[in-house]
C-alpha cells in the first residue's frame, strides 16, 4: 500500500487528524514508539512509513487506515500547501530560478491562493483555453513517454490480452493476419466489421455499440493493410476494457493501448520474437523483414520492434517519426540518445538537427531506400536506419536506432556514412546570422500537430515561431 502513497498528502492528513484530537508530536510519539524528529520528518512528506506503523498510526489518531492514506487533502489549506510544493518541481517553475520557498505557518491563506492561482494561470497569460488544454496534453504526452520508458515499451499485460485472442481464434503462429482472422478476432469479441460508403472524413471508423458493428472504408477508399490497422485498433479499445474518456491524459494513454494492441495482433510476440532471434544470431536485424513477414507499414513494424527489442533481445533502441524538416511528431528511446525536448521535457513539436539521419535521408538519391548512417552528437555515437514514407499529401520519415556500439547486430550497420552533428561542429556561422538577421521575413509553413503548436526556430527569441531561421539565412547566401 506504501508503494503507492502521496507521501506530501499523508503528511497533511497526519498532522490534520493529529491536531483534530489536540495531540502535539510528543504525545504521538509516545503512543506509537518513534522518535519526535522522526513523526516531524513523516509529517513533512519526507519519509516512507511501513504498513506496520501505518496501522498504529491509524490507532492513535482514531480512524481507519483507508481514511488515513485517502488521497485527498484534508482541507484547503494542506490542498494549497501541496499546490506550491509540486509547482516548485515543476521544470519551468525550477527554470526560473527562484529560491524555494516553504508554505509554513508564515505564510497566510490568502497568500498561498494568490501564488498558486498565478502558477495555474501562467500558461495560459493570453486569455484562451485552447494554450492551456494544449500545455496539459503536452505533459501528458511527456509522463506517458517517461514510463514507456521505463517498461522498455513493453506491456506484459496487453500482450497477455493479444496471446490469449490469438489462440482463441486458432492464428497458426506463423505469417500475418488473414482477413479471416480479423473477422474471427472481432467475432471473438461480440462485433461484426462492415464496410460503408459516407464515412465521416475524421473518423477512422465507427462503432455501433448497440448493433455491436464497427464500419469501416469501403475498399477503394483505404487499402486492406490500412484497414486491418483500424479494425485492431477498434478492438482493442474494446478487448482492453476502455471506457468514454473526459480526460486527455487518459485519452492519450488509450490511444497508446489500443495501437499497441493493434500493432501485437498485426506482428503476434512469439512469431515476430523466433523471425528477430534468427535475424539476431546472423547480425542481420531489419525492420523490413518484419514489415514483409507480417504485412504491415513500416511505421508499425518499426513500433512493434520498440516494444521487444529490449525485452527479448536485449538491445536499448530508439525511434523517431519526422516531418521533411525535422519536426518530430513520435518519439520513444531507451538507449540514452537525447532527444531535443521543451521545458516539460516534451519532444513532439521539436525539431532535430539537420544532420541526424531522419534528416540526411531525404538529402540521399535513392529516396526511396534505407538510409543507414552513424551520428556523433554531444552525448555519444548513433546508428539509425531511416525509410521515407511518400505519402501523398504528407510525407514524413521513421527512424529507428541504437548505439553505435550495438549497430553490428542490424543490417546496414557496417555503413560507412558517418556525421558529424556535436553542437561545436554544427554551429551556425555568426557572420551569416548577422549578414540576413534583420533582412529575412519568412512566413512558416502552416502545420497541424496533435499535441503541439508550432516548433521553436532555431533561435531562442524569434519573431517567427516555427521557422529554421538558418536555413533560411542559407537560402538566402545560395541566392546571391
Amino acid at each position: 500500500m506504501a508503494d503507492e502513497l502521496d507521501l506530501g498528502l499523508l503528511g497533511h492528513r497526519i498532522r490534520h487528524f493529529r491536531k483534530e484530537l489536540n495531540l502535539t508530536l510528543g504525545d504521538l510519539s509516545e503512543i506509537v514508539d518513534r522518535p519526535v524528529p522522526y513523526l516531524s520528518q513523516l509529517e513533512n512528506g519526507r519519509v516512507e512509513p511501513k504498513i506496520g506503523l501505518l496501522n498504529s498510526l491509524a490507532d492513535a489518531l482514531q480512524v481507519s487506515v483507508g481514511v488515513l492514506v485517502e488521497q485527498t487533502a484534508p482541507n484547503r489549506r494542506a490542498e494549497l500547501e501541496l499546490a506550491l510544493v509540486k509547482a516548485q518541481e515543476h521544470p519551468a517553475y525550477r527554470a526560473l530560478e527562484l529560491p524555494h520557498l516553504k508554505p509554513n505557518a508564515k505564510i497566510s491563506d490568502d497568500v498561498l491562493e494568490h501564488l498558486t492561482t498565478l502558477w495555474e494561470q501562467i500558461p495560459n497569460t493570453d486569455g484562451t483555453r485552447a494554450l492551456r488544454a494544449e500545455d496539459k496534453a503536452r505533459l501528458a504526452n511527456a509522463e506517458l513517454r517517461m514510463e514507456m520508458r521505463a517498461r522498455d515499451n513493453y506491456f506484459e499485460e496487453i500482450e497477455k490480452v493479444v496471446n490469449e485472442s490469438l489462440d482463441a481464434i486458432g492464428y497458426p503462429g506463423v505469417g500475418p493476419l488473414s482477413e479471416r482472422h480479423i473477422t474471427d478476432l472481432a467475432a471473438h469479441f461480440g462485433f461484426e466489421v462492415k464496410r460503408a460508403r459516407g464515412m465521416p472524413s475524421s473518423a477512422r471508423s465507427v462503432t455501433d455499440q448497440r448493433k455491436r458493428i464497427i464500419y469501416i472504408p469501403l475498399r477503394e477508399e483505404v487499402e486492406l493493410r490500412a484497414a486491418r490497422s483500424v479494425v485492431l485498433q477498434t478492438l482493442g479499445h474494446y478487448a482492453l476494457d476502455h471506457s468514454v474518456t473526459h480526460d486527455f491524459s487518459d485519452y492519450l494513454r488509450q490511444r497508446i493501448e489500443s495501437n499497441y494492441f493493434a500493432a501485437a495482433a498485426a506482428i503476434p510476440e512469439r512469431a515476430a520474437v523466433d523471425l528477430l532471434r534468427r535475424s539476431h544470431a546472423d547480425d542481420d536485424i531489419s525492420i523490413e523483414d518484419m514489415k514483409e513477414a507480417f504485412y504491415v507499414s513500416y511505421e508499425m513494424a518499426a513500433h512493434r520492434f520498440t516494444n521487444l527489442a529490449t525485452r527479448h533481445l536485449d538491445l536499448p533502441v530508439h525511434f523517431l517519426r519526422c516531418s521533411p524538416d525535422g519536426v518530430v511528431s513520435k518519439a520513444y528511446e531507451n538507449d540514452g540518445i537525447d532527444y531535443p525536448a521543451d521545458a516539460d521535457g516534451t519532444v513532439e513539436g521539436m525539431r532535430v538537427s539537420r544532420h541526424w539521419g531522419v534528416r540526411q535521408a531525404w538529402q540521399a538519391g535513392e529516396s526511396f531506400m534505407l538510409h543507414y548512417q552513424h551520428t556523433t552528437t554531444d552525448g555519444g555515437d548513433w546508428w539509425c536506419a531511416t525509410y521515407i514514407e511518400d505519402a501523398a499529401s504528407k510525407p514524413y520519415a521513421v527512424s529507428i536506432g541504437t548505439t553505435s556500439k550495438l549497430a553490428k547486430a542490424f543490417r546496414g550497420g557496417d555503413t560507412i556514412r558517418r556525421v558529424d552533428a556535436r553542437s561545436e561542429s554544427t554551429a551556425a556561422d555568426p557572420a551569416l546570422i548577422d549578414r540576413w538577421e534583420s533582412v529575412a521575413w519568412p512566413s512558416a509553413a502552416q502545420r497541424s500537430h496533435v499535441l503541439t503548436a508550432l516548433p521553436p526556430s532555431s533561435r531562442e527569441f524569434s519573431p517567427f515561431p516555427g521557422v529554421d531561421l538558418v536555413d533560411v539565412y542559407r537560402f538566402l547566401d545560395r541566392q546571391r
